[in-house]
């Protein structure tokens, strides 16, 4: 089994690095859905050994079958290494090196006697599912970008200022747009243009953001245009709805 599992993964990483070599979208696609599928699968295979083992503590199950089962993917999953190259930021080896704490004031839990809240059951095993490719790009930039700044920022803040105002104005130069037409990532990383227009970007950002600022601060027609135009184009009242839904069901 470990054998077979091992070979369709070698053979769909295989297929994804020769598909993203040529810019083949389609095939690229269906390898790393079949990547995906595999790492889910094993995942898969690790909670029903953990949580059998957990509910096996307290309950009898009366089944063998079920305990030779369990045995079996213990080792299979063991066995099972899937180490395929992603495209975009590997983050899975990263060490936590040092965390910042702030202080965001206090809370006093409201606990109403007699009035007990039961704990919700086991429902499914948690094994979660495979993200989908933006989500999880997402979540690599925000880890990445989280230690980056100091003083009250957030997420937000430092996500969209690294790839929204930082990227758009490198997106703007003609040099790096022809370099990477030209030359692999690899090679394009090493450019040294790219320093230099990493740098002139931010002062770029810098200027034009002041200028922004200090005309919208100053001006309380272009701070009403601002609220019209997120309302009308910038879905700011639907968004803010989702956003509190899912503040709802997080609670």
């Amino acid at each position: 089994m470990v054998d077979r599992l091992t070979k369709q993964f070698s053979a769909a990483q295989a297929t994804w690095r020769a598909a993203t070599a040529v810019g083949d979208d389609g095939a690229a696609e269906v390898a790393t859905a079949t990547m995906d599928a595999l790492e889910l699968f094993k995942r898969d295979l690790g909670a029903f050994g953990r949580l059998y083992t957990f509910l096996s503590q307290v309950f009898d199950y009366g089944n063998t079958e079920i305990e030779k089962r369990a045995i079996f993917y213990r080792h299979v999953v063991r066995l099972l290494d899937f180490g395929r190259e992603r495209e975009g930021i590997e983050v899975s080896k990263l060490e936590l090196t040092h965390y910042a704490l702030r202080y965001k004031g206090m809370s006093k839990p409201a606990l109403v006697k007699d009035s007990p809240v039961p704990l919700p059951p086991i429902t499914e095993a948690g094994a979660g599912a495979v993200q989908e490719r933006e989500k999880a790009r997402l979540a690599e930039i925000i880890e990445r970008v989280n230690d980056l700044f100091t003083g009250e920022l957030s997420e937000t803040d430092q996500r969209t200022y690294v790839t929204a105002v930082i990227k758009g104005k490198l997106l703007e130069s003609p040099v790096l747009r022809q370099q990477a037409r030209s030359n692999t990532k690899e090679r394009f990383a090493a450019s040294p243009d790219l320093p230099q227009a990493n740098q002139e970007a931010i002062m770029s950002a810098l200027d034009a953001h002041t200028a922004m600022f200090t005309q919208a601060l100053n001006s309380a027609t272009i701070q009403k245009a601002v609220r019209d135009i997120l309302l009308t184009y910038g879905r700011l009242y639907e968004d803010l709805r989702g956003e509190a839904a899912s503040d709802v069901s997080d609670e």
